[in-house]
Parts: structure tokens; sequence; C-alpha cells
């Protein structure tokens, strides 16, 4: 349950068009719910303003459809990464209202089309074609989370004027994004070309990115 569910709840309480008992019903299954495989956490988007993320490498495509299905009933917006195609495809048949994203392998549930509620504009920067599958995971993410998210592709620095034509772009962000896979014989903690027109927030090594 995310707070502005919880906020309508209690709204619907005191209006009078939804019983006390009916409410505790509803809230039963709070602050987690235990499938016997996994605790879902569902007070992570009261504390931390995003529900509880599930990864879906690993898990058995029950596992991952009754995760899932159990978050979507709570109302909440549902994100699964590192989800492989047929993973998603038995998802999509499952369950109604999810979409899937080959090239990141992400499967979302967006829980309604509330405009962004973040401050300014997130702008994703990705170096190649070959970080794509990273840069879009972070920006879809991102606009789950409830961003506008801005995206500009393939400005590696081999052609640095693509990038300079849209530096502007850059400085009118309030959060940047560079995805830039570490080449050979570069010095990992030289920050992207991006990192030195801008400030960046840049993504762990393990995501496949520097």
């Amino acid at each position: 349950m995310e707070r502005r569910q919880l906020a309508e709840l209690l709204a619907a309480v005191q209006r009078g068009d939804c019983s006390i008992d009916q409410a505790l019903a509803r809230l039963r299954a709070m602050p987690f719910e235990d499938l016997g495989f996994a605790r879902l956490d569902h007070h992570r988007a009261l504390r931390n303003g995003f529900p509880e993320v599930i990864l879906g490498e690993g898990k058995s495509p029950e596992q991952l459809i009754a995760i899932a299905e159990r978050m979507a009933a709570a109302g909440s917006r549902v994100l699964v990464t590192r989800l492989a195609p047929e993973g998603g495809e038995r998802l999509l048949a499952a369950l109604p209202g999810f979409e899937y994203h080959a090239t990141p392998r992400l499967a979302l549930r967006r829980a309604g089309s509330a405009p962004p509620t973040g401050r300014g504009t997130v702008l994703v920067v990705s170096a190649g074609t070959a970080d794509l599958p990273v840069a879009e995971e972070a920006a879809l993410s991102a606009e789950l989370m409830g961003n506008r998210v801005e995206r500009v592709y393939d400005v590696g620095v081999a052609g640095l004027h693509r990038l300079l034509e849209r530096r502007e772009q850059l400085w009118a962000a309030a959060v940047l994004i560079v995805v830039a896979r570490r080449r050979r014989g570069r010095d990992p903690h030289q920050p992207p070309a991006a990192g030195v027109i801008a400030r960046t927030a840049r993504l762990p090594r393990s995501a496949g990115a520097c």
C-alpha cells in the first residue's frame, strides 16, 4: 500500500464510505504478507516512497507471478527487473495491466496515470547503443517512480559534438544519469564526458555501467 492509497482509505472512513471493519480488512496484510517462499514488504512504499522491487532473476515463473499478483492486488505500482523474455511472456499472459520491455528486460505495472511528482527532470544519457539496456532500465524505473524523464542516447566521447549539441538539456536537468561502459585502457575513475559538463549520477559497474 502506498501513501496515497492509505490517505484515500482514511478519508473514506472519515466520510463514512468505508466501515472500520472494511478498512481493517484492507490493512490486514500490512506490514508484510507471507507467501511461504517470500515475505512481501507492503510497508516499503510508506517508508521509502516506492514499493518493493521484484528481482526476476532466479525466481520460477510461478513464484514471480504469485509475488506480482499480490503486489498488484494491493494496488501498488510493480517493477520487475532482470526478467528474461520467456518470463515476461508468462507474466503478461497471467496478469492483466503489466507491460514488458525487452531491451532492459523489465516488466512493470503503472497503477494509474498520475502526473510526475518529482522535482525537475531526470535526464538519462548513454554513450553508445550497447548501453541501451541499462539506460532504459534506469529511465523506465525513474518514470515509474514518478519522475519526468528525458533521454539522450548514443552521445559518446568518440563524437563529442553530439553531446555538446545537447548541453542546454544537460544543464537544465535536475538529475543526470550517465550510462557508459568502461572501455579497455580507460581510467575507471575518469568520469564520462557528460560528467565534465554537468553533475551526474553514475550507475554501479555491476549493472553494466561505470
